[in-house]
């Protein structure tokens, strides 16, 4: 097969490093990749937002199958576009990824479904949002609308804090995501990733995970896109994992179906876990990043298949076969991230690094200059370690953090700690 994978962080690093494994695997093309995914795969210059450019490339180079990694080209419309020109595609159409495009789209789906998630009100306008939120008091949660590259989500623990979060939004901090609002209750528990994978009929659950949001150890500082991941979730018992399906996922694509848009590809199900029962924090339509990292690290070469058959509607043909393993992802990114940060330091000590089914550094955010990695990101890295245990997972991970030469980069020294400590 000749397969096109769009994107170039961390998330298409791991997915292209699992399907490269597959012997299905012929031909595999990044856009535009980055300078670690060179290393596995071709890199081609294509605007991937643009649904038009997309098909003409994959015709040209006589692509079988495309898989969408981010959430931006999903909310373009480039599925629909290639599904248009009889491309195989990974990934939902433009409605259905309205359910990451849009908060109160979402909100909308779970109440007709009944899935339950945060109380949640939504506004256009600043004055009535700020109104709601002096009569609600704090903790509340304040979200951008839209695509906010996952940072329009601010979880506010004083009233003084909601009313800058929402200055802050309706001000253009977070562009055009930011022109709608929504507020929501701040629920308590605890939080996970569950990913399943829909063709339009069958539910296969593939998974879980759970990240670091915040940059700090202890969880502390302002929210990133994540400082890292573990997969399996501990708190995702069996009877929890059902209970997510039976009371959130199935009802939602059951709603997306009678919509007319049934929904194809990853479902990224973000969940708040209390006393056994969960509730919906957000649907993405996408792989998390790093999430992603530590599930291809364990799902390996039968990423193809399932991915194939979710493109092709044969959902129901294929099986998860899952080893009893941990993996863990500890994200380097450059100092000063999520704030302001430089560009362009050199990043030693990859080279030569051994990398393997049970090791692997992902790229996310690096580029090459005068023959030496550079860091052209916040996220750079995603040194992501696969073993027996979690506890083995997380040494070997750190142990490949500690042989990586780079004075301008930072990471957590806790990820994990929810399960192990």
């Amino acid at each position: 097969m000749n397969i096109l994978i769009l994107g170039s962080g961390g998330r298409e690093h791991a997915l292209a490093w699992a399907v490269k494994q597959n012997p299905k695997c012929d031909r595999l093309i990044m856009a535009p990749g980055n300078a670690g995914i060179a290393g596995i795969a071709e890199c081609a210059s294509l605007n991937i937002e643009d649904g038009g450019a997309v098909a003409g490339f994959a015709d040209a180079n006589a692509i079988d199958l495309v898989i969408v990694g981010p959430e931006a080209p999903l909310a373009a419309g480039v599925a629909d576009r290639l599904r248009d020109a009889g491309i195989s595609v990974f990934g939902p159409g433009l409605e259905a990824a309205k359910l990451e495009a849009s908060k109160a789209f979402t909100k909308t789906i779970c109440d007709a479904a009944g899935a339950p998630t945060a109380a949640y009100a939504h506004f256009t306008d600043r004055a009535a949002a700020r109104a709601y939120v002096k009569a609600q008091g704090a903790p509340i949660v304040i979200k951008a609308d839209g695509l906010a590259a996952g940072k329009g989500v601010i979880i506010a623990q004083t009233v003084d804090e909601a009313l800058n979060a929402l200055d802050d939004m309706f001000g253009g901090s977070f562009g055009a995501a930011g022109a709608e609002v929504v507020i929501e209750e701040f629920m308590e528990g605890e939080e996970a990733s569950f990913f399943v994978l829909c063709d339009g009929e069958t539910v296969l659950p593939i998974g879980t995970a759970q990240d670091h949001k915040r940059v700090g150890d202890g969880d502390t500082g302002p929210n990133t896109g994540g400082m890292g991941a573990y997969s399996p979730a501990p708190v995702m018992t069996p009877e929890v994992t059902q209970a997510a399906l039976d009371q959130i996922v199935q009802p939602t694509m059951a709603e997306m179906t009678r919509r007319g848009t049934p929904y194809q590809g990853v479902l990224f199900v973000g969940l708040m876990i209390k006393d056994g029962a969960p509730r919906l924090v957000e649907y993405n339509v996408r792989f998390g990043d790093p999430e992603c990292q530590a599930l291809m690290m364990r799902l390996g070469a039968q990423v193809l298949d399932l991915i194939q058959a979710t493109a092709e509607g044969r959902l129901g043909e294929v099986q998860v076969n899952w080893a009893d393993d941990h993996a863990l992802t500890v994200v380097l990114a450059a100092r000063g991230y999520p704030g302001s940060y430089e560009k362009g330091s050199v990043i030693g000590g990859l080279e030569g690094f051994k990398e393997d089914s049970k090791q692997m550094i992902f790229h996310a955010g690096t580029a090459r200059r005068d023959g030496r990695y550079i860091a052209s990101g916040g996220r750079v890295l995603g040194v992501t370690a696969r073993a027996a245990s979690l506890s083995e997972a997380r040494e070997r991970a750190y142990a490949m953090v500690d042989q990586i030469d780079w004075p301008d980069g930072f990471c957590r020294r806790d990820i994990g700690w929810r399960a192990l400590d």
